[in-house]
């Protein structure tokens, strides 16, 4: 932790410009870009729900990252060469700034508010996953009258918020490199072998484990619809997507770093996450699924190994809280503050109030944060609200010249707002609906599809572009 806030403070006096702060001043090679992209998808949150999905399901768990795959390659093969063709001519920052240049500024600035609200729950479920992890191992009793709960959601949030605040996108992503590298020793060549040993090798465990556990085929088939449609299309609408987009130097790094994330995503995190998971069935089997993996590490490892082990997994879930609380931080300064409230502001003012921003931003995390008690629930509620709102007309932006502004807005207040009421409750489904078993996200993009199409005929832009 010290040694992540100290690459912060170092970046803190490189940072001169907004363009360094939010996107790096354009110029970071591929690989740090690669591994900070898996870092920011995988990261705490799935970490620690890839544990649990392997607690309660075993190998077939591994699909929810294979979306992570197929959403990678996908956009560095469909995406990313049309943004990098007018990312600097346009001099973008964000999403939204994409948006913008396509449909115009109202449409920009309800896009950043659903981003911006979209990552402000997820960093919410990064710091659920540390403070789990913290109080399952590090802090069993708590100092000032506080539960071990509550100490280490305020430790984590403090710790991943201020070199955050003060470092910027540099900051992040050179962290991310390093913290995804410990993340993966730790796993792969401490805790896997060390467990195996423990358990008595892969024979005892399948004579532990059920037969299904083994198999990638025990897993409904609504279950890995509803993983493909929330988690696909994030890699369409992810401020954080967008901003390592802009901070590659050219198309060809770009490209790069996508494939390189999509590699790492799945098979090697799924697998290991996922496995780790079941092994945690067999040494601590009466657990809370996604507690069963931090009581792993805490009951399983000895000392030392196990202080290694608890790193990688504090680095996965601040590179993922890290990359969220700037993109939350973009899209309410750039795209909100700046175009709609403030005003043209110099550079250091610009930075400064970033700073604030991001300050408050993970504030508010910490708050989320304490109200939920599954990670993966946070992280599903906050994707399936984005992806409802902002795919469709994303997707029409860079496919289809008819779409107009009109369209697009509709779409995105219409697709979201079902997504909330649906998952909310205030809402419900008809009987035969809801038997489906589908999320809300298949009915948010359903209505934003349909609202898009229809708004785009009858409302046309004055100029298609």
């Amino acid at each position: 932790m010290l040694g992540v806030l100290a690459i912060g403070f170092y970046h803190f006096h490189k940072n001169k410009s907004s363009e360094d702060y939010y996107v790096g001043g354009r110029s970071i090679p591929a690989h740090h870009v690669g591994l900070s992209i898996v870092a920011t998808d995988v990261g705490g949150g799935f970490s620690i729900g890839l544990g649990g999905l392997g607690f309660v399901m075993g190998l077939s768990g591994t699909w929810l990252l294979f979306t992570g795959l197929v959403g990678a390659w996908l956009s560095a093969v469909l995406i990313i060469p049309r943004i990098k063709a007018i990312d600097v001519s346009q001099n973008m920052f964000t999403y939204p700034d994409f948006l913008r240049y396509r449909y115009g500024n109202r449409v920009a600035l309800l896009a950043a508010l659903i981003s911006g609200i979209g990552y402000l729950g997820f960093t919410g479920g990064q710091v659920l996953a540390g403070a789990k992890l913290a109080s399952a191992t590090l802090f069993p009793s708590a100092p000032f009258g506080l539960s071990p709960m509550e100490f280490s959601l305020v430790l984590i949030g403090t710790i991943t918020v201020l070199y955050t605040v003060v470092g910027g996108l540099k900051a992040v992503i050179y962290t991310d490199t390093i913290q995804w590298i410990i993340l993966m020793v730790g796993l792969l060549f401490i805790t896997v072998p060390v467990v195996l040993i423990k358990i008595g090798g892969l024979g005892a465990m399948q004579a532990a484990l059920p037969a299904e556990f083994f198999s990638l085929t025990n897993i409904s088939m609504v279950k890995f619809l509803n993983w493909m449609i929330t988690i696909i299309p994030i890699w369409l609408v992810g401020m954080t997507l967008y901003q390592r987009m802009y901070a590659c130097r050219n198309e060809r790094e770009a490209k790069k770093a996508w494939f390189i994330a999509g590699l790492f995503e799945y098979p090697i995190m799924a697998f290991t996450g996922v496995f780790l998971g079941m092994c945690a069935r067999v040494l601590v089997p009466g657990a809370e699924s996604e507690m069963a993996v931090p009581l792993l590490i805490q009951n399983s490892l000895p000392i030392g190994v196990a202080g290694v082990v608890l790193a990688a997994y504090f680095s996965a879930i601040m590179s993922t809280a890290d990359s969220c609380l700037m993109a939350a931080s973009g899209n309410f300064v750039n795209d909100v503050g700046e175009r709609h409230l403030l005003g043209k502001m110099s550079p250091e003012k610009r930075i400064r109030l970033s700073q604030v921003v991001t300050l408050l931003v993970g504030v508010l995390a910490v708050l989320i944060a304490a109200r939920f008690k599954l990670v993966l629930d946070v992280i599903m509620y906050a994707y399936a609200f984005m992806v409802s709102g902002l795919f469709i007309p994303t997707l029409g932006a860079y496919f289809w010249p008819r779409s107009s502004a009109a369209g697009a807005f509709g779409a995105m207040l219409g697709g979201g707002g079902i997504a909330v009421l649906l998952q909310t409750g205030t809402i419900t489904l008809p009987t035969g609906l809801s038997s489906l078993g589908l999320d809300a996200a298949w009915y948010g993009i359903g209505s934003s599809a349909i609202l898009f199409f229809f708004l785009s005929i009858l409302v046309p832009d004055r100029e298609v572009k």
